[in-house]
């Protein structure tokens, strides 16, 4: 959450609007509807994702990002970040991506035209339960000099860096490269708001990072098999997870994260929310589950799904 907030405050700030995705994690949500419009930001969110026209429909001369997740939590309804990066660079706009549930084992969000990505590195990068953390990944190729009314504090000076004007003097064709999102972020948000993590927080994760590949191998295959057995069931209604040939998001899937869909996913018992209920009661899940179900925490049918890998 706040290297969501970090990377908003640093795009814009007062007067600014973000068009987002309607398929977020709930913290996201409260984020983007209650937190940030205290501090002047509104959010759009558009109907229909996966349509092009709707981002850009949204948009205005003071919108400074499109953002979604690559693969939303808990819907898994994939986001098609191709054409979504080209709609808003057509604009002048950046796409930001929130990638934590894919994680950079299974997508690559900046192979697809994003300018900027952002984790909970909590869930999948740390992986251990050991740290609160939140990275920003900036790939350094949006040009914010070629924007100056939609980004007045990228192309005006800065006071408290002695004039300092980050597009021009850290963006594209400066001596470091296009660093202008990203030291800009360091130099005035996180130096002003505290957006830092301690040094054993970064160890911790880094730790983690080096089991990634192995623990996304086993959460996906893990995820897969117990989706085939929920859609099997006659008390679930529908699964949604983009892994499954039945999904209308399979194909999406293939496409960006071809190593698997996630390890997060919901379900729909028939019955609906009663269901959901009564079954829920005596279901001894972890609340650590890789599951998240829309009419409940688990079912507690039988016989079990088979033993995970």
């Amino acid at each position: 959450m706040a290297a969501q907030a970090l990377t908003f405050f640093t795009l814009g700030g007062q007067g600014s609007n973000i068009v987002a995705s309607p398929s977020l994690y709930g913290g996201t949500v409260n984020q983007l509807n209650h937190t940030l419009p205290k501090l002047g930001i509104e959010t759009r969110f558009v109907t229909d994702p996966g349509d092009p026209a709707a981002w850009a429909a949204l948009a205005d001369e003071r919108t400074i990002c499109f953002f979604g997740e690559s693969i939303p939590n808990p819907k898994g309804d994939i986001l098609d970040i191709e054409p979504t990066a080209q709609a808003a660079h057509a604009l002048g706009i950046p796409l930001v991506v929130d990638n934590t549930v894919a994680s950079p084992y299974l997508t690559r969000p900046f192979e697809w035209g994003a300018d900027i990505i952002v984790h909970a590195a909590t869930k999948f990068l740390g992986g251990h339960g050991s740290t609160v953390m939140g990275v920003i990944v900036d790939s350094g190729n949006f040009d914010y000099a070629s924007q100056p009314e939609r980004f007045p504090a990228f192309n005006t000076p800065d006071p408290s860096y002695n004039g300092l004007v980050y597009a021009r003097d850290l963006g594209v064709g400066s001596p470091l490269g296009n660093m202008a999102f990203i030291l800009r972020a360091h130099t005035a948000g996180q130096r002003d708001l505290g957006f830092a993590a301690s040094p054993l927080d970064s160890f911790l994760l880094a730790q983690g990072v080096e089991t990634l590949s192995l623990r996304m191998e086993r959460h996906v295959d893990n995820a897969l098999a117990v989706a085939k057995w929920l859609e099997g069931r006659p008390e679930v209604a529908e699964v949604r997870y983009s892994g499954l040939e039945s999904s209308p998001y399979y194909e999406l899937h293939r496409k960006y994260c071809p190593r698997g869909a996630g390890s997060v996913f919901a379900f729909d018992l028939v019955g609906g929310r009663e269901a959901g209920a009564a079954s829920s009661t005596p279901c001894p899940c972890s609340p650590t589950s890789p599951i998240s179900a829309t009419s409940a925490p688990c079912a507690s049918t039988r016989p079990p799904p088979p033993t995970p890998s």
